[in-house]
């Protein structure tokens, strides 16, 4: 089920916070693994996972099920023509919008200097995690964050928590731009921030921020990051 919609308008698309939903580090798992693969590209391997997190989100406290089944069974049942469609319009979400970026330090960094600096502490928190990230994304991608989370152990464990909290507000502002643009995939974001904790008043100011401002805009080329949407507009 879909948070409510907020009135139109621009301060209009700061959405109330969810209540967090206590999950034990099993199930926490299963609902970062299932975001993860949800939050991915929809191609066949992703289709043919589908049925797997199905079944997996089956045992997750409702709030989080609820989110996450309905986005599953869409992939899951879809033939060869909706899954083109769905495909298609998760272009359309994630890599034509800025407000959509999948990439966590880009809400707070942009496309600056500061963003290369950032980009690095998110391998070397991975290393430390004992983990290692492949070139087929940047190391701030959501869904790679959410698979470290569900497969770390430990001090990997807390060191993935800890990267996802650092980043709640570009993770907020992510939910509130699919809110507003209707997306199916908003229910993702929003099961995701039902598992981490409260949103305190100094993050909720800083996400009222950059809903109306954007992150910083200065352009410095990072294409040797992998970045794809340094010409697009703060839509």
């Amino acid at each position: 089920m879909m948070t409510s919609l907020p009135s139109p308008g621009v301060r209009g698309r700061l959405l109330d916070p969810l209540t967090p939903v206590h999950l034990g580090d099993a199930d926490r798992r299963v609902a970062h693994m299932a975001a993860a693969l949800l939050l991915t590209y929809p191609d066949d391997a992703v289709q043919a996972a589908a049925g797997t997190v199905r079944a997996a989100v089956a045992g997750l406290p409702a709030p989080v099920r609820e989110r996450l089944e309905p986005v599953a069974a869409a992939i899951d049942d879809a033939d060869e023509e909706g899954l083109r469609a769905i495909q298609a319009d998760y272009v359309a979400t994630f890599d034509l919008k800025r407000r959509c970026a999948l990439y966590l330090t880009y809400y707070a960094t942009g496309d600056t200097r500061r963003r290369g600096h950032a980009l690095v502490r998110f391998v070397e928190a991975y290393r430390a995690a004992g983990f290692e990230v492949t070139a087929d994304e940047l190391p701030d991608y959501l869904p790679t964050a959410l698979e470290l989370s569900a497969q770390a152990q430990g001090e990997g464990a807390q060191v993935a928590a800890a990267l996802l909290a650092a980043h709640r507000e570009g993770i907020e502002v992510l939910r509130s731009a699919l809110a507003h643009l209707r997306s199916p995939w908003t229910a993702v974001v929003e099961a995701v921030c039902l598992t981490l904790g409260p949103v305190d008043e100094r993050t909720t100011e800083r996400i009222a921020e950059l809903i109306v401002t954007g992150p910083p805009a200065e352009l410095v080329g990072l294409a040797g990051y992998g970045s794809t949407q340094g010409d697009l507009p703060w839509t």
